[in-house]
């Protein structure tokens, strides 16, 4: 078979992998399908492939994603939840740019090494990392973030972290734009050992 048509069947075949896949792929996803590293690269130099971060591409045809950078964590991570000042920005309860992707992952795990996007991990206890967890679609891909309930607590949680002020805002946004939802709060905040700490706040919500 002419070299350039052997070329253009492997180049076919990875963006195919990236389409079936929803557009993102590892390296390694393509080497299992037995294409060689350096066709991923000829197709990142030619610009049908942008790299996300280290091992991690996109298929430029496709449309960006929104919220991509927790994505990109969610794919690298895969259990990694979105918390803090990242979750309040996903669900809109925050006025603050994140400058960092903030995710929970259980106390017991290995902390990864993520050279991009810029990200912050958590380790939470078992029982606080797997409460309020929900599954989002972003593009053709699913992240899991913490609800907004669970968010608030995380935040009263790591008030000395991000800042009590964070906390707080998020907190009045919440009342002003969600339904109260006070016991499922203090569900959590038992959960995470900050009852005490957020029921004057609380109260002050009734």
């Amino acid at each position: 078979m002419n070299a350039d048509i052997q070329k253009y069947n492997a180049f076919e075949k990875v963006k195919q992998i990236l389409r079936d896949a929803g557009g993102m792929m590892r390296t390694s996803d393509a080497i299992r399908a037995g294409i060689h590293p350096r066709t991923v690269y000829s197709l990142r130099d030619s610009g049908a492939l942008v790299q996300i971060s280290r091992g991690l591409y996109r298929l430029s045809e496709i449309k960006s994603l929104s919220d991509p950078d927790l994505v990109v964590v969610s794919i690298r991570v895969s259990n990694a939840v979105i918390c803090l000042v990242s979750a309040l920005s996903f669900h809109e309860m925050t006025t603050q740019i994140p400058h960092e992707v903030s995710a929970a992952i259980p106390s017991y795990s290995k902390s990864p090494i993520i050279t991009y996007p810029p990200t912050r991990l958590y380790t939470f206890s078992s029982p606080s990392c797997q409460a309020g967890i929900e599954e989002h679609m972003v593009g053709d891909d699913t992240i899991t973030v913490y609800s907004i309930e669970k968010t608030l607590v995380d935040c009263f949680k790591f008030r000395n972290t991000i800042g009590m002020d964070i906390a707080l805002e998020a907190l009045k946004l919440y009342r002003s734009r969600m339904q109260f939802k006070h016991a499922k709060i203090l569900e959590y905040a038992k959960i995470c050992r900050v009852e005490k700490i957020m029921n004057p706040y609380l109260e002050a919500h009734l």
